[in-house]
Parts: C-alpha cells; sequence; structure tokens
C-alpha cells in the first residue's frame, strides 16, 4: 500500500520558518518526481516545488528564494524548508509522488501552515 505521510505543519509568524517532511512508503520512492503543493481557502491547488527523480528542482515564483526543496533517497523522504514566510503562504500543503511509466500519481493528505502574528 502505497503513503506519503506529511509533517512539520503549524503556526509561525511573518518571517518565520518551517520544514515540511514527506515520507513515502510502498512505492520505489528514487523512481518518482516528487512535489509539494499548496491549497488555500476557495483558491486552486498550486505547484510550490518540485524535484525529479535526476535532482532537477523547479519552484513556483511565488516562492523562488525562500523555500528549498531536497531529496533524501536512502530515507525516502522530501523536505521542503521554507523561509522567510508571508501571510499569502497561508494553506494545506500536500506531498505528490509521480512516475511517467507506467503513470503512477500519489498524495499524501496534507498538512495545514499558518502564517500569522
Amino acid at each position: 500500500q502505497v503513503q506519503l505521510l506529511e509533517s512539520g505543519g503549524g503556526l509561525v509568524q511573518p518571517g518565520g520558518s518551517l520544514r515540511l517532511s514527506c515520507g513515502g512508503s510502498g512505492i520505489i520512492f528514487r523512481s518518482y518526481d516528487m512535489g509539494w503543493h499548496r491549497q488555500a481557502p476557495g483558491k486552486q491547488r498550486e505547484l510550490v516545488a518540485r524535484i525529479d527523480n535526476g535532482g532537477g528542482t523547479e519552484y513556483a515564483d511565488s516562492v523562488k528564494g525562500r523555500f528549498t526543496i531536497s531529496r533524501d533517497n536512502a530515507e525516502n523522504t522530501v523536505t521542503l524548508q521554507m523561509n522567510s514566510l508571508k501571510p499569502e503562504d497561508t494553506a494545506v500543503y500536500f506531498c505528490q509522488a509521480t512516475r511517467t511509466w507506467p503513470a503512477r500519481d500519489y498524495w499524501g493528505q496534507g498538512t495545514q501552515v499558518t502564517v500569522s502574528s
């Protein structure tokens, strides 16, 4: 059974930092592209950052220079380091694992991040 389990969310003041982690089980983790998405109330889910199975990364323009995605294939984890957080970063953050062939797409349950003073 495939499971993606996020952790590390919480309440932080503007300008603060949080570190999100996602542990994967039931998949050959190193063969998957991993992503973090977020969904704020009343808004569509959006890609925050992605790291492919070769280590290449991409970021949403809104988080470039503030967030860093990384992966540890030995530990089956992907991490999102979030610095200089803003109130507009408030959302539920979801971990995603995807593979092109055979096509697979898995999601975690999400973790709440709230940036507020």
